[in-house]
This record gives C-alpha cells, sequence and structure tokens, in this order.
C-alpha cells in the first residue's frame, strides 16, 4: 500500500488511542512517521520502525526543536496532524480557571504552535496537508457529544476555528487544512470493556457497534492526506456513527 509513499508525516499525540491508529495506518501507506508525545509508552510495541520523538505540545520550545530536528534528518514534513489533546469532564460551573486553561493550552494552542511552526517549511516545498482532530463537541454541546466537558468543547471549537483560518490562508500556497470531527471512538480514556461502552452509548450513537475504533478516524486521516484530496480543503468530516446532536 503506496498511498503516502514517500511523504514524512508528524503526528502528535501519536503513542495511544487516535494518535497510534493513524501512525500505524500512516505506516502501512508508506509514509516516513514520527510518532511525538511527552513520553513512548507502547509505541514500539505496536510499530517498532516508527521513530519517536518528545514532544509537549504547549511548549514553544518544543515545537521549535523537534520540527528542526525533522527537517534536519528528513529534509521535509508533507504532513501534519495535530492529535494530542485532553479531557476533564467538568460543566462550566464546576470548572477551575487551571484546568481551563491548561485545556485551551493543551488541545488548541498546540495547534496554533504546530502550524505556526510547520506551514513556513510547507511553503518552501510548495505544498502539504494538515489534518487537525477536533471533536463532535465543537459542534454540539450536548453531554453525549462533549461528556459534559465546558474546556474540552471550548478548545475544540477552537481548533475549528484555527482550521477554517489557515485553510483560507494558506490554500494559495497550495496547503491544504481539513479537521476530524470524532464522536465516541473506543480509547483508553473510554475504558475497556466493550458491553459498557455500548450500553452507555446505544441512545446516543444508532450505528452499531454504537462506538468507533481509533482505526475510522485514521482512514479519514489517511484521505486528507494523501494526493486523492488534492482539492480538498476546509472541510469538516464528522465520524460519529450518526451520533445524535
Amino acid at each position: 500500500m503506496t498511498r503516502l509513499q514517500n511523504k514524512v508525516a508528524l503526528v502528535t499525540g501519536g503513542t495511544s488511542g487516535i494518535g497510534l491508529g493513524i501512525v500505524k495506518q500512516f505506516s502501512k501507506e508508506g509514509a516516513t512517521v514520527i510518532a511525538t508525545d511527552v513520553q513512548q509508552k507502547t509505541l514500539h510495541d505496536e510499530v517498532p520502525h516508527v521513530p519517536f520523538m518528545t514532544l509537549d505540545v504547549t511548549s514553544e520550545e518544543d515545537w521549535k526543536h523537534v520540527v528542526s530536528s525533522v527537517i534536519e534528518n528528513y529534509k521535509t514534513i508533507d504532513i501534519l496532524v495535530n492529535n494530542a489533546g485532553i479531557h476533564v469532564p467538568d460543566k462550566l460551573l464546576e470548572t477551575s480557571l487551571d484546568d481551563y486553561k491548561r485545556m485551551m493550552d493543551t488541545n488548541a494552542t498546540s495547534v496554533f504552535l504546530g502550524m505556526r511552526e510547520i506551514i513556513p517549511h510547507m511553503q518552501t516545498n510548495g505544498k502539504g496537508s494538515i489534518v487537525n482532530i477536533a471533536s463532535l463537541a465543537a459542534l454540539t454541546g450536548s453531554g453525549a457529544a462533549s461528556g459534559n466537558g465546558t474546556a474540552y468543547s471550548a478548545s475544540k471549537g477552537a481548533v475549528r476555528a484555527l482550521s477554517n483560518h489557515a485553510a483560507n490562508h494558506f490554500a494559495k500556497d497550495n496547503i491544504r487544512v481539513n479537521t476530524i470531527f470524532p464522536g465516541p471512538i473506543k480509547t483508553p480514556i473510554m475504558g475497556k470493556r466493550q458491553e459498557t461502552i455500548q450500553e452507555r452509548n446505544r441512545d446516543v450513537v444508532p450505528l452499531p457497534p454504537h462506538y468507533g475504533e481509533a482505526s475510522d478516524i485514521a482512514f479519514g486521516a489517511l484521505y486528507f492526506a494523501s494526493d486523492e484530496s488534492r482539492f480538498v480543503t476546509g472541510d469538516e468530516l464528522v465520524i460519529d456513527g450518526g451520533s445524535v446532536r
């Protein structure tokens, strides 16, 4: 499989959950993938050949170091996937200012920093693809979609706005920016028991098995990253099993 042959991709939050699913799928399709995260976790148990770099996505210094290292070693960054994120399930009146700021920094400011550091290199190359992972929580305030997370919803809404802005301003440079909005996806944050996840989502996700897998998001990211979507930018792909909003 060669849909990403000869392309270099950087994926944040790439050692577990959706990020790991994207790393595995991109690697299968021939890309050189650099997986980044705050810790390596089980990455090399799953894809032992994929290089890992430590990246705190809230750190401007870390971003500069990682991007310069990737350019030095691989000469280009063709694809950026901004996936790293955290979730605190607190409603508005329960959310502390510290938690709100931490969520915005990790989920939204990270996307700003990543695009700001990598887009100039894509401009030099004359092309590039950026895939930002938002959430169904950016589109609706329902508890089922947002996990009751006020700051989470706000941060993912910011990702949507940042993506639209970048898509508009950098289309002239042949840099495409698209966004994926996952619904309930089976990741470590949701727990491990399939029956529990199914029951929790049965009334709000009509399409069996009532939750998605990391691979479902990875296939969407693969389309946006590949040349198959060469005439697509500013798009918003919802992958949510028909979730009730």
